[in-house]
């Protein structure tokens, strides 16, 4: 083979289909590849031939030019795949496996990994702990919207699905294993969500409701949704989910207690990240309000979930410390009312067996609740304009056409 057509960045508000050759199992140089990754042999990998993988919100700031991401880069970090090549290497995951891939690139092998904290590996990402396919200052390793994609490291991260033929039936479900569902679940478990509890998530993308589906599986109370999308307010809705518009009603903590009788909740999880704007209808950029009104909304001894993402890099900034990532944080808000803040990437694979076996039973309905659209490879550039204006779906693309 020699063909493998992706998703491929250009400048902000632009990506294009390129044909970018068929991999191997080596990470050679290119658009973003550390200089130190450049040739790194991966007899470790495996080839897959993609069976879906999905827009994410964390793609959308790259198109959208905020971030340092270079000209020309693969994008694509969820990642769902049949097996087609074995690296020298691999001794259990087997060709012909249908395998959930975790977005963050682990060795299995540096104390972070042995300790379960595979989302800050310390041998993968030459820069700093921590890597993703598809993604700027993550070491340069290759995205996965694409046709065919390299995989290291393939025994310690591959998720098998135990039975093919009944994984494609709820494939929709399954491909968000690689990244937003772990992610809305790890903000639900960092925010201590547990039987009873009451909950506000901030953002109803998909990171967002996904966060609002696993709050109702860990037994919460009462889930909130606060945006200032209608669109995607009704998704919330669609599966039993209390909203708030802040953008018609600016006072989150006025709607919070319209809702339950008191203008607080037990806890808060950040699905909106940096790219945060103020509430009220003509509200701009002001990156901090998502943090500073989760801190002001949790009761005191709260716990806070921040899944959504934070950047060191934003040349989009509204000033120079936004660009960045200082933020005008009220720190001593949350000290004051002893809060616990959890942050960082999403260990998935602290999680996903878990999630799987929740959608193979049919608790867990996540393409329902993300509204998960699948398009095909050609598709993609609409795809990621619709999602950049603000469309209630999850994006799932379809390389190969494998998907009912």
């Amino acid at each position: 083979m020699s063909g493998n057509r992706a998703v491929a960045y250009i400048k902000p508000g632009k990506v294009e289909i390129q044909d970018i050759g068929y991999p191997d199992l080596v990470l050679r140089d290119g658009p973003g590849v550390n200089p130190l990754n450049v040739g790194r042999k991966c007899n470790h990998g495996v080839i897959l031939k993609v069976v879906t993988t999905n827009i994410c919100g964390s793609d959308q700031h790259m198109v959208r030019g905020r971030t340092t991401a270079p000209t020309g880069l693969i994008l694509g970090h969820e990642i769902t795949g049949e097996v087609i090549e074995v690296g020298s290497d691999v001794e259990f995951i087997k060709k012909g496996d249908l395998v959930s891939v975790p977005f963050n690139i682990a060795c299995g092998r540096c104390r972070s990994c042995k300790e379960r904290d595979t989302h800050i590996c310390e041998n993968v990402n030459p820069d700093r702990p921590g890597s993703a396919y598809g993604y700027v200052d993550m070491g340069g390793w290759v995205g996965g919207q694409s046709e065919y994609v390299m995989v290291p490291y393939a025994d310690f991260q591959l998720l098998k699905f135990p039975d093919k033929d009944q994984a494609m039936e709820k494939i929709k479900d399954l491909t968000m294993l690689s990244d937003i569902f772990p992610t809305g679940y790890h903000g639900a478990v960092s925010a201590g969500v547990k039987p009873g509890s009451t909950v506000y998530i901030a953002g109803a993308g998909p990171v967002g409701l996904a966060a609002a589906h696993s709050a109702q599986l860990l037994g919460a109370a009462v889930v909130i949704v606060g945006d200032l999308n209608a669109e995607r307010l009704q998704q919330a809705k669609s599966f039993g989910c209390e909203t708030v518009n802040l953008r018609e009603h600016p006072d989150l903590g006025e709607q919070i207690e319209q809702i339950l009788g008191v203008p607080e909740v037990d806890c808060a999880v950040d699905c909106v990240g940096f790219e945060a704007s103020g509430h009220g209808a003509d509200a701009g950029e002001a990156p901090a309000t998502v943090l500073n009104s989760i801190m002001t909304v949790t009761r005191a001894g709260g716990r806070l979930g921040i899944p959504g993402l934070y950047v060191t890099g934003d040349p989009g900034g509204i000033d120079e410390d936004a660009q960045i990532g200082t933020l005008k944080v009220r720190l001593g808000l949350g000290w004051a009312k002893a809060h616990t803040f959890v942050t960082g990437q999403t260990p998935v694979m602290k999680y996903h067996r878990d999630l799987m076996a929740a959608i193979l039973s049919g608790r867990a309905q996540i393409a329902k609740a993300v509204n998960a659209t699948v398009i095909s490879l050609d598709d993609a550039p609409k795809g990621y304009q619709a999602f950049d204006q603000g469309a209630a779906r999850k994006f799932v693309i379809d390389p190969h056409g494998l998907v009912k």
